[in-house]
């Protein structure tokens, strides 16, 4: 898989450096989902600030990621969307409704560090 994934305390830092394949999101999803059972995750931070095209299948399957993980008791932050991805995504109508997102890097650890997130206890997660 092209994504390392880094473990930073109770979290999970995906780092996508280049555009991926169908096949790659599949494999990121599935991996993501089973390493927060595994490792025991409280979190997860998917980093796409290195891409700058996020078409329908990738957002969907963000979203997707997300949601499983939240059904594994666990907080998933999209983080480092660039401003001309999320024009692009806004007008091709493609959202990444009901998963929290942030800045960068740092504001996504801030976000799962927060009282109350990377619980499993919430039963949505605010976009940010």
């Amino acid at each position: 898989m092209q994504v390392p994934i880094l473990k930073q305390g109770p979290y999970l830092i995906a780092t996508v450096q280049s555009a991926l394949t169908d096949d790659d999101l599949k494999e990121l999803r599935n991996v993501l989902v089973e390493k927060v059972g595994h490792l025991r995750s409280r979190g997860v931070i998917v980093d796409v600030t290195a891409l700058d095209v996020i078409d329908s299948f990738a957002t969907r399957t963000l979203r997707d990621v997300a949601h499983m993980i939240r059904l594994r008791g666990a907080e998933t932050v999209i983080v480092g969307i660039q401003p001309e991805v999320a024009f692009s995504m806004v007008k091709l109508g493609l959202t990444l409704e009901g998963v929290a997102t942030s800045l960068d890097l740092e504001e996504g650890l801030a976000y799962l560090g927060r009282p109350g997130k990377a619980s499993g206890r919430e039963g949505r997660s605010d976009t940010g």
